[in-house]
């Protein structure tokens, strides 16, 4: 067998860079294998506190793009709400959670950010740590599906401790009637939430777009 020069080794590593060729469950029809890419460094420095995000057949999808392979950008529009796991929670607090895409209508042209995909309150620390959350849901789970033509979206999901004293924590009457234009800020100050306490996202774009 003919050995692979060095150097061509070399170069087709640094093609790669962050891209990674796992072979996942691909239909027996498939045979190119699926390509699971990492976020850029700017994106990924959203990343933070271990906070898995875990979808059917994908897995952990954390920090990385949707695949285009085996229909994952339409199934993931069609999938019931992800696992969410976060190993460091504690059994005796509770913790908020919000799924949020600051790209509506398009990362370009963010007029409706933040659109709010789910939000849990009163989640047990318990179930975060074996990523069976149970808690109050105020925005049931809305799956992704970016327009056509508006590029790839951010899919937020970020965690906090849920203060043990204070207010109830809900939405007003205008929160309720739109998932759209959601102040973050306004919702976190309100509700003395401080800083997560982990963060995650993940990319992805209308499954027609190419």
């Amino acid at each position: 067998m003919e050995k692979v020069p060095m150097k061509l080794l070399t170069a087709v590593t640094l093609m790669l860079g962050p891209m990674m060729m796992v072979a996942g469950q691909l239909p027996k029809n498939e045979d190119r294998m699926c390509v699971y890419q990492t976020l850029s460094q700017e994106d990924a420095l959203f990343c933070k506190g271990n906070l898995n995000v875990i979808y059917p057949e994908i897995g952990d999808i954390g920090c990385m793009y949707v695949p285009e392979c085996n229909d994952f950008r339409q199934k993931i529009g069609i999938w019931g709400k992800p696992s969410i796991k976060y190993s460091q929670a504690d059994e005796n607090k509770k913790y908020v959670l919000m799924m949020v895409d600051p790209d509506a209508p398009s990362r370009n042209y963010p007029k409706n950010r933040y659109w709010r995909h789910w939000l849990i309150v009163d989640i047990s620390g318990d179930g975060l740590k074996t990523g069976n959350i149970r808690g109050h849901e105020l925005t049931g789970y809305q799956p992704p599906g970016p327009p056509p033509q508006t590029g790839f979206h951010r899919y937020q999901f970020i965690l906090f401790e849920q203060p043990g004293k204070g207010k109830q924590i809900t939405l007003n009457a205008k929160e309720r009637a739109k998932r759209g234009s959601w102040s973050i800020s306004d919702f976190i100050k309100h509700f003395h939430l401080g800083s997560p306490v982990a963060a995650n996202q993940f990319l992805t774009q209308n499954y027609l777009d190419f």
